[in-house]
C-alpha cells in the first residue's frame, strides 16, 4: 500500500501540469489492496477508475488523510462541493435567492438554508448583501447549492455579513494561505491592526478594521504581498507599523 502513495509523496512540492496522469494499476502483482486503497483527491485533481488525472496547473500538496490538491495562482473560481465562499446575492425568484460566487454561473441559495429560518419566519435577505455559505452541491452537471447551516441546522458563523467594510479580490492560492491555521501573513498583519476578517476559498475577502482608512491599508496590504517574499513582507509591514509608509 505504500506503493501507491509513494507515486505522489515523491512529487509533493513539485508543479505538476493538466495532462499528467498517476496509474495505480500494478504489473504482474497480485497485491490487491494497492488497488482499492483510498486516495481522496481535493481540487485540481479527478480520479477516474485506477488513475488520476491533473486538471490544472500548481504546485502538488499533500494533508494528513491522504488527500491531496494543486495548489495553484488561478483567478477564477471553480465551485467545489464542501468549500466555504463569499457570495453577493443578485436575485430572489420565489423560494430561492441566485448568489454571485465568482463562478461560471450563479448558485442557488433557498430560504430555509438559514438557521432558525421556517416558512413563516424567513430571514432577512435583500438583493446586494453578502453572505458567507457552503457548497452541498457543485458539479459539472448540476447548478450549484449553498447552504447557510451546517449539517447540524447551526449558522456556525455562516449566513448575512458585511454592513461595513470592504469586499476585494485576490487569488485563490492567496486566499489558501490566509486560512492556513498557522498563516504568517494573518499574524504579521494583526500586529499593526486590530481588524475582522471573512475569507471565502472562491478568492473573495471581505475586511473590517476601525477606520475607513486602516480597512484600506489592510486591503491594500493583503493585495500587495501576495508575491512578496516573507523577508519582503515583513519590511513592508514594518514600515507601515512605524507610519512611514
Amino acid at each position: 500500500m505504500d506503493t501507491v502513495h509513494a507515486r505522489f509523496k515523491d512529487k509533493i512540492g513539485e508543479v505538476l501540469l493538466p495532462g499528467d496522469v498517476f496509474t495505480f494499476s500494478v504489473q504482474g502483482g497480485g497485491d490487491c489492496n494497492i488497488k482499492t486503497e483510498k486516495i481522496i483527491c481535493g481540487p485540481g485533481l479527478r480520479r477516474n477508475g485506477e488513475e488520476v488525472h491533473v486538471c490544472k496547473s500548481g504546485i502538488l500538496r499533500h494533508k494528513q488523510a491522504n488527500l491531496y490538491w494543486i495548489d495553484s495562482q488561478q483567478r477564477r473560481y471553480i465551485p467545489t462541493k464542501g468549500e466555504c465562499v463569499i457570495g453577493i446575492v443578485t436575485a430572489k425568484s420565489g423560494d430561492i435567492y441566485k448568489v454571485d460566487v465568482g463562478g461560471s454561473e450563479q448558485a442557488s441559495l433557498s430560504y430555509l438554508a438559514f438557521e432558525g429560518a421556517t416558512k413563516r419566519n424567513r430571514p432577512n435577505v435583500q438583493v446586494g448583501d453578502l453572505v458567507y455559505g457552503q457548497f452541498t452541491i457543485a458539479n459539472k452537471d448540476m447548478e450549484p447549492e449553498l447552504v447557510c447551516i451546517d449539517s447540524c441546522g447551526r449558522a456556525n458563523g455562516m449566513g448575512v455579513f458585511g454592513a461595513d467594510g470592504l469586499l476585494f479580490k485576490v487569488s485563490v492560492g492567496l486566499v489558501r494561505r490566509l486560512l492556513s491555521p498557522q498563516s504568517e501573513i494573518v499574524k504579521d498583519l494583526e500586529k499593526i491592526f486590530p481588524f475582522e476578517t471573512v475569507v471565502g476559498l472562491n478568492g473573495r475577502v471581505w475586511v473590517k478594521a476601525k477606520t475607513v482608512q486602516q480597512t484600506l491599508i489592510v486591503a491594500n496590504l493583503l493585495e500587495t504581498c501576495e508575491n512578496m517574499t516573507s523577508q519582503q513582507r515583513q519590511t513592508l509591514f514594518k514600515k507601515v507599523a512605524e507610519g512611514s509608509f
